[in-house]
C-alpha cells in the first residue's frame, strides 16, 4: 500500500504514534485507574483556566519538549470535567424545576451534544485546518486531533463554570424577567462565556509555533458583541430561550 502524496514516511509514523498515544489515552479513561491520575495538577489547571489560562499552554509546550506530544496523556482533567458538569448541572436542573427523568435526560443531552458532540465538530475542523496549513506549508509537524480536544476542554470548562453555576444563582434575581434590562444581564453572561472560549481556543492555537495567523480567531469576539447589541435592543433573552430549548428537547 503507497501512502498518500502528502505524507512523508516520518510524518505518518508520527500519525501512527498519535493514534496509539489517544488509544492509551481512552484505555486509561475506560479503565478509571485513579490511582495513575494526577488530580491535584488537573485541578490547578481549572484553577488557572478561570484565572490565567496563558499558562496552560505553557504546561503544552513542555508536553512536546519531553514527551513529544501536544495532547494531554493523563485523563485525570476529563474526569474532573465530567464530574463537575454532572454537579453543576443539578444546579441548572434545579432552575429548569425537572423532574428526575428529566434530569437525566437533560445531563445526557448536555454530555453528548453540548460538550461531546459540538466539541468534536470544532476540534475536528480546527485539527484539519491546521492539517490543510501544515501540508501547504510544507510544515514537518501538525498538532494531533486530541490536542484540539484539549483545546475545546480547556476552553469548555470556563463556559460551564458560567453557564452552568453563575447563571443559575442569577436566574430569578436578574434573568427571568420580561424587560430589556433582564435581557442585557442574562446575554452578557452568554457573551462572557463564548468570549472566553474563544479566547482560550485562541491561546491554544497560538501556542502552536507552526500555526501562523491564530490571531484572527479573535475577530469572532468583535462579531458577537455586535450580535449581542442587536439582541438586547431586540430585547431577546439568550438565557430564557436556552431554557425554553431545554425544555422542549426533554419534553418537559
Amino acid at each position: 500500500m503507497s501512502l498518500p502524496s502528502h505524507l512523508s514516511n516520518g510524518s505518518w509514523i508520527c500519525q501512527k504514534e498519535s493514534i496509539s498515544r489517544q488509544y492509551k489515552f481512552l484505555k486509561r479513561i475506560v479503565k478509571l485507574k485513579f490511582n495513575q491520575m494526577d488530580f491535584e495538577f488537573a485541578a490547578w489547571q481549572m484553577f488557572y483556566l478561570v484565572t490565567t489560562p496563558a499558562k496552560i499552554y505553557k504546561n503544552s509546550q513542555m508536553r512536546k519538549h519531553t514527551r513529544n506530544q501536544w495532547a494531554r496523556d493523563d485523563p485525570a482533567f476529563m474526569v474532573l470535567l465530567a464530574g463537575f458538569l454532572a454537579v453543576s448541572s443539578i444546579l441548572f436542573a434545579v432552575i429548569l424545576k425537572l423532574s428526575v427523568s428529566g434530569f437525566f435526560k437533560f445531563l445526557l443531552w448536555v454530555v453528548f451534544i453540548d460538550f461531546i458532540g459540538v466539541g468534536l465538530v470544532i476540534a475536528g475542523a480546527c485539527w484539519y485546518i491546521c492539517g490543510w496549513v501544515a501540508r501547504k506549508e510544507n510544515l514537518p509537524q501538525s498538532p494531533e486531533f486530541g490536542y484540539s480536544f484539549d483545546v475545546h476542554c480547556n476552553a469548555f470548562f470556563p463556559v460551564l463554570v458560567i453557564m452552568h453555576v453563575i447563571q443559575p444563582l442569577c436566574w430569578h434575581i436578574f434573568i427571568d424577567g420580561n424587560g430589556m434590562w433582564s435581557s442585557f444581564m442574562g446575554n452578557s453572561l452568554w457573551v462572557l462565556a463564548i468570549a472566553s472560549y474563544i479566547y482560550i481556543t485562541f491561546l491554544g492555537y497560538a501556542a502552536l509555533p507552526f500555526v501562523q495567523g491564530a490571531e484572527k480567531i479573535l475577530y469572532l469576539i468583535a462579531a458577537l458583541f455586535v450580535i449581542f447589541l442587536f439582541s438586547v435592543c431586540l430585547n431577546h433573552n439568550w438565557g430564557k430561550h436556552l431554557i425554553n430549548f431545554y425544555r422542549y428537547r426533554i419534553g418537559e
